[in-house]
């Protein structure tokens, strides 16, 4: 069984953040850039504040087709009731989170710091090849 492994040996360690008080036109730029879905945001220190997702980006542009404004900062489109996970969460653990919810991935957490992010791609990667070295291995006697 891999109940041991954790997120942290198969989440990604390259992150792309954004800033609180960045412009929205800025930060949906840098996601198409970038081609994500979504990024973390954190504050001048580096601590996790919120999330700004592809959903919120839409919510900006509406705003600014019906106002014929657009702008405004990362802060007032942005998620800060997010759901995390924990780099020593188990793998398992994680893949039923995703299951049981229908987000497509979440930051991965270390005391306050956003250290990586696991998708459900990681995800499925990484069961994959837990299970293949599972098999590999002879059975006990």
């Amino acid at each position: 069984m891999f109940k041991a492994d954790t997120v942290k040996s198969y989440m990604s360690t390259h992150v792309v953040t954004l800033h609180p008080d960045m412009d929205v036109l800025e930060a949906v730029q840098i996601l198409t850039d970038q081609g994500i879905p979504g990024a973390p945001v954190v504050d001048d220190l580096g601590n996790f504040v919120g999330l700004l997702a592809e959903k919120d980006c839409l919510e900006a542009v509406l705003k600014a087709a019906y106002y014929e404004e657009w702008g405004g900062r990362v802060a007032e489109y942005m998620q800060t009731r997010v759901r995390t996970i924990d780099a020593g969460m188990s793998i398992i653990d994680a893949a039923r989170l995703f299951v049981e919810t229908s987000l497509r991935g979440f930051p991965v957490m270390d005391s306050q710091r956003i250290v990586g992010q696991l998708n459900r791609s990681d995800l499925l990667k990484a069961l994959i090849r837990l299970s293949r070295d599972s098999a590999a291995k002879p059975a006990r006697s």
